[in-house]
């Protein structure tokens, strides 16, 4: 049957409901249960009110069987006109479809091949489905459809429906975990007048009150340390951050970064509590220290690996700190890579670099430390070595999941250093100097250590799943069409 037949079809039969007088889209009814805890204190012969979406109708002469789902699982409903009725058996029958949402009333009691089911009393139509749902998912081949209906993809998929339970229960083991260590949860502005904290391309709006633009937020950095400044020692913010970039497997413009900032530590104290709070997340979303991500076994056992950054770009490009954007570029086109370009700036140079590098990371845990410091602008620079900043950057399974350094808190040097990436930028990627957050640290910042951890990749290891629009309830697609 074609799909508009099938509309038409339920069309019809909710204007017969409306002729029978049947209340449609009713408000469920008090003392609803959820269906897991009745599976698993199952009485006999007890009352109870359940509500959920029907998945299947099997008609056996007088009687009908179906099923009834919700958020906590399924049960059958046993169906008699001798219990409901003989017209609400016949509404049953010939109006009620398969993923119209009901709620009934009635008794518990076990077939005689022993499934628990519910001698249904009372029937209640609380939303009549226009549409169908798909009869079999199979995961569905169009995956565009399943991330733009992913109302439909979680009706149908209960292993999808399980990476979003998983996921949020990930994020709370790590708001658990940061609270245990005397952390303490902000909210920081998602819409900044200059666009800081970290490299990217921002999203532009404007506020007509105010007549200013600003630019959705690439990273809560900035006012994060501006927070300690003020006194507090130890801050994290599970946030939102916007990027106006590629769409890839790896990367959505819009997507969640956990921040923490911890005064008197530095990378290293940064380096422990990323390996603590990652494998805390694992062993609470109830995986081992080995785990699979798409074919591949990772350990997660401690300590994790490190790397030179430095000395890998030295063996690899023959690059060295001390050399100019001009030079790592040459560097990097004599090895075949960046072809055609007359000009770089030094954190597009970084990245040519970083995502080179990133194909070569082992699968297990692995520590890039010993960054550039004309890399890392807001990093404190090596005492031993002022070309190399005190940061790291974590792969697992050959993907960035975690940036950290040793944060800067000289203002004058900040401020140099912001210059000097205004001057690399040039005016058309210009986003301005942050003179106000130059001017709280001039008020005196500890040192501190700072973290940022990307949650969409972490899930997305977490829960073997191969891209980051598995684990983003709504990621952004193109219109329709286009």
């Amino acid at each position: 049957m074609e799909l508009d037949e099938i509309i038409a079809q339920r069309k019809a039969k909710l204007e017969a409901l409306k002729a029978k007088g049947v209340p449609l889209y009713a408000q469920a009814p008090a003392g609803r249960v959820a269906i897991a805890g009745v599976l698993a204190d199952f009485k006999e012969l007890a009352k109870v009110c359940l509500a959920g979406r029907m998945t299947a109708k099997r008609l056996h002469g007088k009687v009908i069987f179906a099923d009834l789902k919700d958020s906590t699982g399924r049960i059958q409903l046993y169906f008699k006109s001798d219990f409901i009725g003989a017209q609400a058996f016949e509404i049953l029958k010939e109006d009620i479809d398969i993923a119209d949402i009901i709620a009934i009333k009635g008794e518990l009691f076990k077939t005689h091949t022993g499934e628990p089911s519910v001698k249904v009393e009372e029937l209640i139509i609380l939303t009549k489905s226009l549409m169908p749902i798909p009869e079999k998912w199979h995961g569905l081949k169009d995956v565009e459809i399943r991330y733009r209906q992913r109302y439909l993809d979680l009706i149908s998929n209960e292993e999808v429906k399980k990476v979003f339970l998983l996921r949020s229960q990930i994020i709370k083991s790590i708001r658990d975990f940061l609270d245990g260590r005397g952390f303490q949860e902000v909210e920081t502005p998602m819409m900044h007048n200059i666009a800081g904290g970290a490299a990217g391309r921002p999203f532009k709006t404007h506020h007509n009150e105010y007549d200013m633009d600003l630019y959705l937020r690439i990273a809560p950095e900035l006012y994060l340390k501006r927070l300690l400044v003020g006194g507090f020692e130890r801050v994290y913010e599970i946030n939102r951050s916007f990027r106006n970039e590629g769409v890839s497997t790896r990367h959505n413009p819009e997507f969640t970064m956990l921040e923490v900032y911890q005064a008197y530590a530095d990378y290293e104290d940064m380096m422990n509590l990323v390996q603590d709070l990652i494998t805390t997340a694992a062993a609470q979303a109830g995986l081992k220290e080995e785990l699979d991500y798409q074919g591949k076994i990772i350990n997660l056992s401690t300590p994790w690996k490190r790397v030179s950054f430095a000395g890998l770009v030295k063996d690899k490009f023959a690059i060295s700190p001390e050399d100019q954007a001009e030079e790592m570029l040459k560097k990097l086109q004599a090895k075949g890579f960046a072809q055609g370009a007359t000009k770089l700036t030094r954190s597009q140079v970084g990245k040519i670099i970083e995502d080179s590098l990133e194909k070569e990371m082992s699968t297990n845990p692995v520590f890039v430390t010993d960054y550039f410091t004309s890399l890392c602008p807001l990093a404190k620079a090596k005492r031993d070595n002022p070309l190399i900043s005190e940061r790291f950057e974590l792969y697992i399974a050959g993907m960035e999941v975690a940036n950290a350094y040793s944060e800067l808190n000289d203002p004058t040097e900040q401020r140099e250093r912001f210059q000097e990436e205004i001057k690399d930028l040039g005016a058309a990627e210009n986003k301005g100097l942050d003179d106000d957050y130059v001017l709280a640290l001039q008020h005196g910042m500890p040192p501190a250590g700072g973290l940022g951890v990307g949650i969409d990749r972490l899930v997305m290891l977490l829960c073997n799943q191969p891209s980051i629009r598995d684990v983003i309830l709504f990621p952004l697609l193109r219109t329709q069409g286009q």
